[in-house]
């Protein structure tokens, strides 16, 4: 069976996500694909499949077509579901039709991220 890895990325420091990464010392490039979904959102619950671009042992940072706010709380889960993990947003930035999120785990999520 398969075991679906964070894997390290290239290091585009001109993206949107890069530029939010920089405030965030200890964050490494990864490329985690996701699906995130809003949570308490009211009306129904607003889903979207995204790429965790960078992260640290307590932060994800991503890009979404969706409307997040500070304090928003999601969840993130991979395909296999080996990952799952509910944050709150910690920083937002609006660019180019984008929101860029920095976001934090609710609970300690151990060991999430290995370095090489």
């Amino acid at each position: 069976m398969p075991a679906q890895a964070v894997s390290p990325a290239r290091l585009d420091t001109d993206t949107p996500v890069a530029r939010l990464a920089r405030f965030f010392p200890s964050a490494s490039p990864l490329r985690l694909p996701v699906s995130l979904t809003r949570l308490g959102a009211g009306g129904g619950a607003l889903n979207e499949n995204i790429v965790i671009e960078f992260g640290t042992p307590k932060e994800v940072l991503f890009a979404t077509a969706l409307p997040l706010e500070f304090a928003d709380e999601l969840r993130l889960e991979n395909s296999d579901r080996t990952f799952s993990a509910e944050v709150s947003v910690v920083a937002v930035q609006y660019q180019s039709g984008k929101t860029v999120v920095a976001a934090r785990f609710l609970r300690d999520i151990p060991n999430w991220i290995v370095k090489p």
